[in-house]
């Protein structure tokens, strides 16, 4: 690539292409995924990655086909339209050489105006250290979109800038509909103290990031009932209780002796791949360390029976064709609710809170 002096940088060449963010190790399985997208409506793009990257820029003719499929996406945690690119940026003017990307792109049918701007990295270990610049970096940046007067918080566009190095990044567009919410799409969640263990954290991002405002309030009602297969030590009920809902825990091992002292937990001492329910309730939650397949099998028989409207749950997936794994288990769970003349509607994530596994969401349309 030619420089037009020593001295300043040129944008890489432009190419239509998304940029989609994901967890560190599983830039393969969200590229098939944009692939297996692409593919549906008639393009042949390809991906450029970089394994433990936390990103993958996927070139496509089809970028506005694509765009908007963020929720639709399993790998990825947030997806954006890629304005272009920079390398080799000066230490001391990176936003001069960015600036110009973002302005020039004016022209060409995006926004003229920002509801507001984002300055990120990747949630890679290479990548967590330029934090403090991202930060610093944001705050010159939103000052020069104000002075040019690019700064509309009606608009529905928001402006990313995502810092692959110190020298490199990548400048972006995101139609505040279509796209994760949150900076690098994970939302920030702080502990609760009261709750038994960590894993509490998975349902609570689950909550978010799989329903949204309404369908919180309308699916998650105080007095609703539910079943915690797995439940020990109560991570996963804690976040069910913190709603008002009452909770049968299945789990051989032990509870929270809070969560049983509240009222609204009854521990049942039983394999979770056994228990059959008396009577149907609202909710089915499930993190147990089981084949995906044998639970997306359960899963399927707890909806296909009527013994629950609602299942969050996650799936341990295998070290290898993880992609494959995922699809294969939707399909069981569609199939079986199929069977019983039933449809399910899913919804699926690889989430923040989550590691070699993905949370998923289903219900009985």
């Amino acid at each position: 690539m030619q420089r037009a002096s020593d001295d300043m940088p040129m944008p890489h060449p432009e190419t239509a292409s998304l940029l989609a963010y994901c967890r560190p190790g599983f830039e393969g399985e969200c590229a098939q995924e944009l692939a297996a997208r692409d593919a549906g409506v008639g393009g042949s793009g390809f991906a450029r990655a970089t394994r433990g990257s936390g990103f993958v820029e996927f070139v496509t003719d089809h970028t506005e086909a694509l765009a908007g499929a963020w929720q639709d996406l399993v790998f990825a945690r947030q997806l954006l339209r890629v304005l272009g690119s920079a390398r080799d940026l000066p230490a001391r003017d990176r936003l001069g050489v960015l600036l110009p990307i973002i302005e020039a792109e004016h022209a060409n049918g995006m926004p003229q105006r920002w509801c507001d701007a984002w300055v990120e990295s990747p949630d890679s270990d290479a990548t967590r250290e330029l934090a403090p610049l991202c930060r610093g970096l944001n705050a010159a940046l939103i000052a020069a979109l104000k002075k040019k007067q690019l700064i509309d918080r009606g608009s529905r566009w928001r402006l990313h800038l995502c810092l692959t190095a110190t020298d490199a990044a990548f400048a972006a567009a995101a139609n505040i509909d279509e796209t994760a919410p949150w900076p690098g799409g994970i939302p920030r969640l702080k502990f609760p103290r009261a709750a038994p263990s960590r894993s509490t954290l998975k349902l609570e991002e689950a909550l978010l990031v799989l329903l949204d405002d309404d369908e919180r309030e309308r699916w998650l009602k105080s007095g609703m009932r539910a079943v915690d297969l797995g439940a020990s030590p109560g991570g996963w009920t804690w976040q069910l209780v913190a709603r008002s809902l009452h909770v049968i825990a299945v789990d051989n091992g032990p509870m929270d002796a809070t969560l049983l002292a509240s009222g609204l937990v009854d521990h049942l001492r039983a394999d979770g791949f056994r228990y059959r329910p008396q009577k149907p309730v609202d909710w089915l939650v499930c993190d147990m360390v089981e084949q995906p397949r044998r639970v997306a099998e359960l899963i399927a028989q707890w909806l296909a029976q009527g013994w629950c409207r609602y299942a969050i749950f996650n799936l341990k997936l295998p070290m290898k064709k993880r992609h494959d794994e995922v699809q294969l288990c939707l399909t069981i769970l569609r199939d079986a609710l199929a069977d019983a003349g039933r449809r399910v509607e899913l919804r699926a994530k690889q989430l923040y809170h989550d590691r070699e596994e993905i949370t998923v969401f289903a219900r009985v349309a």
